[in-house]
């Protein structure tokens, strides 16, 4: 089975295309690491994994079916947006709580240790809660839905560095308790060489390289995944 796998996959917004004939088959068991810069179309490939907005034409497969298929196919993937959204009048028990109520495969036993696991108050309110705090809490969410599939749209982006690196550590610990996959989203190319062993490069709408990170660093040459990054974002390297 594939995490995702794409044929001509197209969004456009009006006039203005967001992706174009994209082509992917990732296969399961990676945490994928989705690069690309501002407008290349990383959080449109993401909203359309999660079943969030719909292809403009082409196919995508997420975990071998259509994206949100049903409430059955909605379990088998969590999802950790940008900014990280929690409900600031909720506490962190509340949560959980919701989690539970949502999700029929909630491991409240798994939820509730990595709450203590990473010192979360369960009476805290989320909104006074640190940015890196809110993120373990959106990703203790998503996790403790025992998903397949994690997908992470930047989910760092806004985190000091030691939060961002505590996230990054949970997240890899998260992946291997569950034997999941992930596709993790971000600018930050040193967080995507430091726990992805899969990479996609997106640029202009289009897929501009995907396969194993270090057969792509054996193929061309380059001993840094920043180095080949930077490489397919310059046109150095030819797709």
């Amino acid at each position: 089975m594939h995490t995702l796998r794409a044929e001509r996959l197209t969004k456009r917004y009006r006039r203005r295309a967001a992706l174009v004939d994209c082509d992917l088959a990732v296969p399961s068991g990676h945490i994928v690491g989705l690069v690309g810069p501002n407008g290349a179309g990383k959080s449109t490939l993401l909203q359309l994994a999660c079943g969030l907005i719909a292809p403009t034409s082409g196919t995508l497969e997420v975990l071998g079916a259509r994206p949100a298929a049903g409430a059955a196919h909605l379990g088998r993937v969590g999802f950790v947006a940008q900014d990280t959204p929690v409900y600031p009048s909720f506490s962190v028990a509340d949560h959980l709580r919701m989690g539970a109520w949502l999700n029929p495969a909630w491991d409240a036993a798994l939820a509730e240790r990595r709450i203590a696991e990473v010192g979360l108050d369960p009476a805290q309110k989320a909104g006074r809660l640190s940015g890196g705090q809110r993120a373990q809490l959106a990703l203790t969410i998503a996790a403790a839905k025992r998903p397949e599939l994690l997908i992470f749209d930047e989910p760092a982006a806004a985190l000091d560095p030691l939060a961002r690196d505590a996230f990054l550590r949970s997240l890899v610990g998260f992946v291997g308790e569950l034997g999941a996959s992930a596709v993790l989203s971000s600018h930050l190319l040193g967080d995507v060489e430091q726990v992805c062993d899969y990479l996609i490069v997106l640029g202009a709408g289009r897929v501009q390289v995907a396969g194993p990170v270090r057969q792509l660093l054996a193929d061309h040459r380059y001993t840094t995944l920043e180095q080949l990054v930077l490489a397919y974002m310059s046109g150095a390297v030819a797709r």
